[in-house]
């Protein structure tokens, strides 16, 4: 009977594995889904922190000078559009492009002493002049110049010598593909249908002829739904490995690419890199650049690079190679001097995780590793004394990095506290690095923590601690996405608690990934009871409705702008005055709008009494709504809909209250915008099954949504909340 029992045990493991492979490529392959690369590519691409980054084409041979002026207006890698130089005469720049001095082993042996464990070099930019030899334009270094060298085959062949990972750019607009769109002022340019099967055709030959590529750093031009899914999927196919940026649009990259030179102060959620230029002014080579000394620039870009790690992103250092293929000299000895600092340092950045305890030091920045905690000390603290708040752990010790320098330190009820000897100093160096060891894993203080009182305690956007990512269709539609809201509960004594959900039609019939503890559960919000929530709705006072606009903004709401609004004064940045609308709550008005243009709209409430009340919301491409200053609702229009349609709750205060809307348009030549009051004041109440909470545990809680169509998906959930009874 044993064989057949092993038989059989095969057959089922069989059919489990085919229904499982089934149901796997079924998921993936549903529309919107978007399958994510494999996690040991993810920890592989997670782990590289630090890369170079290579801006060199056709626009260095100029050095940021056209007729003999320069052209201080603008990015120098893009002079063609800036200093408006006709396609046929750009073309003849190349016929003098002879980069004798390229040398591919000599920019992978600068990455690696700098410390960098990939390149990333430009393929082609927006001028269309890819440095590669493309079979479908001879518009390319091996074509076009006598040169005649593929130099992305060469430093593709030189990174697999000396170890180092290799990445592309692509552009994907061209300024001298002729059925592409012209050039703009935004480069959030549409790609045409023949555009795209260019872009396709390149993007395959890339992948095909350059060995392993490790990410694929797409940018700019406005691609559709369908255009980046399709792009993702080529990609994935050739190389199933390769990451994808975010720039590709469309929520379809594998990771998220800040803004140029951006460096986060919030937490996100999702493998991420910031993209930075040695200079703010450049990214391609500017013969006549300014440059402050290296020791500055040192310690500008080492800091940098450390705050990027400690706050868990990869750092992309650009360089911009001169028309001749040599490096400049000063961004070579800041990378090496850089490169030293990683040598005996190199431990606190390479294979770490970010900073477990999400505050700020004024002394420098923290990473870890599993039993290891890592202070980058930029400035010596006050009384010399490192205070680490509510970490708890078994000590083994406490020393600098390199030169094993035994700080003295003492564990207590309120952290560990670390006390810097006196000849522990930064007179020769930018930072030094002082490594906490532990015997194990070490805890440090839960995230938003809060101590839960039945009657009173309601988990809300408004107390919650927030992961983010950046969602958009392009470039100049991203917003700062909410994709994961948490909190800590704590409770004083023992006790049994009855968890309540409350939500709107805004939410009903969404899916949740729901976690109280060490339970997990995906909820669909779905199974509440109606309940009617206004005590005084017909005693409401709304003021007439005013407008600012247009005005060329993004669709993101700054923190200045939701400041107590007075229409009788000049507002915001634009110092323009308000206008006093005929219009009437329960209408949709249309405005005319260009691209990346917003108009507000602001409203005054009155009410007798603290009350809720719900409104609805038509809009256009994006919207943003905050009351009293605080924001509510933040979300743009993937699908690119004619209107979108949302039901907020207002929890008004007694007197006035400040309703401020903002509507954004990017893709129409005009923009609905209405704000009603006819909505069912109804929300539905949810009752979750019992859990029992034990004095001094910590009860983790977060929500966020279950399946969403890519992970920056904004959680779009704002009137969702957690109540206890």
């Amino acid at each position: 009977m044993q064989p057949l029992n092993k038989l059989l045990s095969y057959k089922i493991l069989k059919l489990v594995l085919f229904r499982f492979l089934f149901l796997f490529v079924w998921i993936c392959s549903m529309p919107g889904l978007v399958a994510q690369i494999h996690p040991d590519a993810l920890k592989d691409w997670k782990n590289n922190k630090y890369s170079m980054f290579i801006h060199w084409g056709l626009y260095a041979e100029l050095g940021g000078v056209w007729n003999g002026k320069q052209v201080t207006y603008g990015l120098s890698e893009q002079i063609q559009a800036h200093a408006g130089i006709y396609s046929d005469v750009y073309e003849q720049i190349a016929k003098r492009f002879n980069p004798l001095e390229w040398d591919a082993d000599e920019i992978a042996l600068l990455a690696k002493n700098a410390g960098m464990r990939s390149i990333v070099m430009t393929s082609k930019h927006h001028d269309g002049f890819c440095m590669y030899h493309s079979q479908y334009t001879d518009f390319n270094i091996v074509d076009a110049t006598p040169f005649k060298r593929d130099v992305l085959k060469e430093l593709a062949d030189a990174c697999q010598k000396h170890g180092l990972k290799f990445g592309l750019y692509y552009s994907n607009i061209d300024w001298h593909y002729p059925q592409a769109a012209p050039i703009s002022h935004h480069n959030s340019d549409v790609i045409t249908p023949e555009h795209f099967e260019y872009n396709q055709k390149q993007i395959e030959e890339l992948l095909t002829h350059y060995g392993p590529v490790s990410e694929l750093w797409f940018d700019m031009g406005s691609y559709s739904l369908d255009q980046s899914s399709e792009l993702r999927k080529l990609v994935h196919e050739i190389q199933p490995d390769c990451m994808i940026g975010s720039r590709l649009g469309n929520d379809r990259g594998d990771f998220m690419i800040m803004g140029d030179n951006q460096e986060p102060d919030y937490i996100i959620g999702v493998p991420w890199q910031s993209p930075a230029s040695f200079f703010p002014e450049t990214w391609g080579y500017r013969s006549w650049q300014e440059r402050v000394p290296e020791a500055e620039k040192v310690r500008e870009k080492l800091t940098s690079l450390v705050r990027v790690v400690s706050r868990g992103g990869n750092y992309l250092l650009n360089i911009g190679l001169r028309g001749d293929g040599s490096v400049v000299e000063y961004e070579q000895q800041v990378l090496l001097s850089i490169g030293e600092w990683l040598k005996k340092y190199g431990e606190a950045i390479y294979d770490t995780q970010a900073d477990p305890f999400h505050v700020a030091f004024n002394w420098g920045y923290i990473t870890s590793k599993s039993g290891k905690i890592y202070l980058n000390v930029f400035s010596i603290p006050e009384n010399r004394t490192i205070m680490l708040p509510g970490i708890k752990g078994t000590m083994l010790n406490v020393k600098s990095v390199g030169e094993n320098i035994i700080c003295p330190y003492q564990m207590e009820d309120t952290g560990l506290v670390i006390r810097l000897p006196d000849h522990f100093n930064l007179k020769q160096e930018v930072a030094k690095v002082i490594e906490v060891s532990f015997d194990g894993d070490f805890i440090t203080p839960p995230i938003n923590l809060m101590v839960l009182d039945e009657k009173k305690t309601v988990l809300n956007q408004h107390n919650a601690f927030k992961y983010y990512s950046n969602s958009g269709i392009d470039y100049n539609t991203r917003f700062q996405s909410v994709i994961r809201e948490a909190w800590t509960l704590q409770v004083s004594e023992n006790q049994t608690v009855v968890p309540v959900l409350y939500y709107t039609e805004e939410e009903k019939d969404r899916s949740v990934d729901l976690q109280f503890g060490e339970q997990k559960h995906v909820l669909t919000l779905n199974r509440g009871v109606q309940m009617s929530i206004n005590k005084e709705p017909d005693k409401l006072n709304w003021s007439p409705l005013y407008l600012q606009g247009p005005l060329a903004e993004g669709m993101n709401m700054t923190p200045d702008s939701r400041k107590t609004v007075d229409i009788t004064q000049p507002w915001g940045k634009h110092q323009t005055a308000w206008k006093l609308m005929s219009w009437k709550n329960d209408s949709v008005y249309s405005l005319p709008a260009g691209m990346s243009e917003s108009y507000y709209v602001f409203q005054e409430i009155n009410s007798p009494s603290d009350q809720s009340v719900l409104i609805s919301l038509v809009s256009g491409d994006g919207v943003c709504v905050a009351l009293n200053g605080k924001m509510l609702l933040l979300h743009n229009n993937p699908l690119k809909k004619d209107q979108m349609k949302d039901v907020v709750l207002l929890s008004l205060k007694k007197g006035k209250n400040q309703l401020l809307v903002k509507f954004f348009n990017n893709f129409k030549k005009t923009m609905p915008l209405g704000i009603g009051r006819q909505v069912p004041q109804l929300i539905y109440r949810q009752t979750l099954p019992e859990i029992q909470l034990q004095k001094d545990r910590f009860y983790p809680v977060s929500w966020q949504l279950s399946q969403p169509t890519t992970p920056h998906e904004t959680l779009n959930l704002p009137n969702l909340s957690l109540g206890f009874q």
